[in-house]
């Protein structure tokens, strides 16, 4: 693999069982990819996927099991969870894995966090809670390295004087995941690194330079802070089974709308009826072709991303990461 780049395995709880996921991810390490991402969904997009383990005891096998860095891509800590045990999970986590584990925080989607039912605010609201969110996490963080407690009093959160008393010597970095622009610039000033999803590259490269902007008013240098990707795609022996699947397994994939505030996993299987093969067209890769999808993860890897995870959205996972390992990997440059 290239300096500086690592392509990972994005590991969908969402249509694994937990068990399965962690032999997969293993599979995927001895077959060059490096590094695992691991949804956390409290349900799966549509029935059809079946599954949504617990993150958190999926990432702690996953430590066992592997070597590389792993993570949640993404955590909301904001509705199902109070920030201080967002903290909690993910300096244990890295006490336990040193040097391997970053935390990805998001603003939620309704699907999972409403669970909890409350009120579901609108975008900026939600931004804003993940924000505090992250400086409450910080907070925790540096309480544990600097054996001080902490307290918070904020717009959305109370925390009452504590420590993270399970902590490594380094704290985990903390990337946002986001596709806007002014989510990305706060990003840049508040947390260590961006995570996105496959997107037009135009409009990917303006998320990069909002990071950028507000990393630089935070005094720091981006140089060398991580912009993290996933990549949703569809690999088949042939391109109408690559299509099947898509359409069959991730039509989430083809909606080309906002899909933050639907609640329910049968909702999206009805709106899964109305997406058509078009649909997918430059959101996602659906080819029997390995050079198709290698160049589409090459133009990825030539705008600056440090570390790719795929998702190949069909059920041959092990088939898939062996054409990948041997006819993929190794061809990326950088």
């Amino acid at each position: 693999m290239p300096s500086g780049l690592t392509i990972g395995y994005a590991a969908m709880l969402e249509q694994f069982h937990p068990s399965e996921v962690v032999d997969l991810s293993a599979y995927a390490e001895e077959h060059g990819f490096s590094g695992v991402m691991a949804a956390d969904h409290f349900q799966p997009w549509v029935p059809q996927q079946g599954e949504a383990a617990f993150v958190w005891n999926v990432l702690s096998a996953l430590g066992e099991r592997t070597r590389g860095d792993l993570g949640p891509g993404v955590t909301a800590p904001t509705f199902r969870w109070h920030p201080a045990m967002v903290a909690q999970a993910s300096a244990t986590l890295a006490a336990m894995y040193p040097g391997r584990h970053w935390l990805g925080l998001g603003s939620g989607e309704a699907l999972n966090e409403h669970v909890v039912a409350g009120y579901w605010p609108e975008a900026p609201e939600r931004i804003n809670r993940m924000f505090e969110a992250i400086d409450i996490i910080k907070k925790l963080f540096a309480s544990g390295i600097d054996g001080k407690d902490v307290k918070h009093s904020g717009q959305y959160y109370k925390m009452e004087s504590t420590r993270l008393w399970t902590m490594p010597q380094v704290a985990p970095e903390i990337l946002v995941a986001t596709a806007g622009p002014i989510t990305a610039k706060r990003a840049g000033k508040h947390a260590d690194g961006l995570i996105t999803v496959g997107a037009p590259l135009e409009k990917i490269e303006m998320l990069f330079g909002k990071f950028d902007d507000g990393v630089r008013e935070s005094g720091r240098d981006p140089q060398g802070m991580p912009k993290v990707l996933q990549v949703h795609m569809s690999w088949a022996p042939t391109d109408s089974e690559a299509l099947a699947n898509a359409m069959t397994e991730w039509p989430n994939g083809g909606m080309k709308f906002p899909k933050a505030d639907i609640r329910s996993p049968h909702d999206f299987a009805q709106m899964a009826k109305l997406v058509r093969p078009e649909d997918f067209e430059g959101r996602m890769v659906i080819s029997a072709d390995p050079d198709a999808h290698r160049e589409a993860i090459q133009r990825y890897v030539d705008l600056g991303f440090d570390r790719i995870y795929l998702h190949n959205v069909g059920r041959n996972q092990k088939e898939w990461i062996e054409v990948f390992g041997r006819e993929v990997l190794p061809k990326l440059v950088r």
